[in-house]
Order: C-alpha cells, then sequence, then structure tokens
C-alpha cells in the first residue's frame, strides 16, 4: 500500500483520534488528499478487488474486520484475511471510520497481495462532510476505494428506473451538489447507493458495482466479507 507522501499510516494510526473535535479536524486535515480526477481500474480487470467489512460487540468492546480479495474477472474468492481489535471510538455518526479503519488496516495487511480496488460497505464523498470510510481508508493507504452504501444516510435522490444499470443522482447539501448515484443492482429491488472513495470516478464506480453485482443486490465482495467478519467475531467471543 503506497499513499500519498506526505501522509504516513503508521503516523495516523500512531495518533488516531479518541474524540469529535480530534476526529473532525483529522476529517478536515486529510479530505483535501481525496483523488477524484484518476479513473481507476477497468470494471472486469486482470487483478484483484477486495471487499472490506466489520462486525461489533459493543458489550464486550470487540470489532471484527474481514479483507476478502476476489478475482476481478471471475469474481472467485482468491484470500481472505481478519482481525479483531477493540472498539476505540465512541459511536458517533459520521465519524464511523474511526471506530473501523484502524482494525481494517490490520485486516487489509495480512493479505498477501495488494489490492488494486477496495469496496467498502459504506460511504466516500457520499458523506456529510465528504470524508466517510472509502475516501478516508483510500487516502491512509493510497489505494482505488469505492464507497457501496445500502442506505442514502443524509443524501436525497429520486428513485432510479426499474431496470438493472437505472441510476439517478446522489444529492446532498442546500446546493443539491452530486455525491454520488443511486444504482439498482438487480431489476426490481432497492438501489444501492455508490459514491467514489479515492483514485476513481463515478462513473467506474458505478461500472464495478455492477460488475460485481452478478445475481444479488449488493456486491460479492461485501456479501463475502460481511459473512467472513461475523464468523471472526462469533469466534473471538468463544476465545
Amino acid at each position: 500500500m503506497t499513499n500519498d507522501a506526505t501522509i504516513s499510516l503508521d503516523d495516523e494510526l500512531a495518533h488516531w483520534p479518541t474524540d469529535e473535535a480530534g476526529a473532525l479536524a483529522t476529517q478536515d486535515r486529510l479530505r483535501a488528499h481525496v483523488r477524484r480526477e484518476q479513473s481507476g481500474p477497468e470494471p472486469g480487470f486482470a487483478g484483484t478487488v477486495v471487499g472490506v467489512d466489520v462486525a461489533y460487540d459493543d458489550e464486550r468492546d470487540l470489532v471484527a474486520a474481514a479483507a476478502v480479495a476476489l478475482d476481478g474477472v471471475t469474481l472467485a474468492v482468491v484470500e481472505e484475511a481478519t482481525a479483531v481489535g477493540r472498539i476505540s471510538f465512541p459511536y458517533v455518526p459520521g465519524l464511523l471510520a474511526f471506530r473501523e479503519i484502524p482494525t481494517v488496516v490490520d485486516a487489509l495487511r495480512r493479505l498477501t497481495r495488494t489490492p488494486d480496488l477496495v469496496v467498502c460497505d459504506g460511504y466516500g464523498l457520499a458523506h456529510p462532510r465528504r470524508f466517510g470510510l472509502a475516501s478516508h481508508l483510500g487516502v491512509l493507504t493510497g489505494l482505488p476505494t469505492v464507497g457501496v452504501a445500502k442506505n442514502p444516510f443524509t443524501s436525497r435522490y429520486a428513485l432510479p428506473g426499474a431496470e438493472r444499470g437505472a441510476s439517478s443522482p446522489l444529492l446532498d447539501g442546500a446546493e443539491d451538489e452530486v455525491v454520488g448515484r443511486a444504482l439498482r443492482t438487480q431489476r426490481g429491488v432497492k438501489p444501492v447507493f455508490v459514491s467514489v472513495g479515492h483514485r476513481i470516478d463515478l462513473d467506474r464506480a458505478c461500472a464495478h458495482t455492477l460488475h460485481l453485482t452478478p445475481k444479488y443486490r449488493i456486491p460479492e465482495t461485501t456479501r463475502a466479507a460481511d459473512a467472513l467478519c461475523r464468523r471472526a467475531l462469533s469466534q473471538a467471543r468463544a476465545d
């Protein structure tokens, strides 16, 4: 993982905020490093797409993260890794990345291959402060990232057409800034909400999302990572 030369992942993790004021200041500082002008890899490329997800046990103060690598062409699982850590940040809407990223990075580092693209179950630019989990993770690691969320959070949208691939702009703020798209991945199912994370444009982010959803509403990357992090959390509870 290679990020912006001005950002040290290890330094950021060593000085990880523990309160809301510190987290907001960190978002403000790192947001300028998001790169939207790069197109990212083409859908169906011969490389590795990694899905990341987390599961919590707040009573035991545990968070389990999973990173599942899929072949970019066939979508077959080629590698997976998990990590379990302590929850080090309180629950604050809009700041969930600060609860998740340290353990997610730990899981990513346990993969033997470097992801060509990371798909997050969450937001990138479609975030009230334009710096959701996908953008934060992308800036810290330097990896191309996409946010694919199950709900629109604070954004607004018109319902897209019923056919697979139909989309509509995801809007936020008083000036209706376009921060992503509501995308229909299967005919007649609810849309997902796609936003740029880092080093990829919105058209390609949506194209990747469609490639990763051949059968179901949710990308195969997220489905695999969700199942794996839940198993990891169950094992941590048993231990």
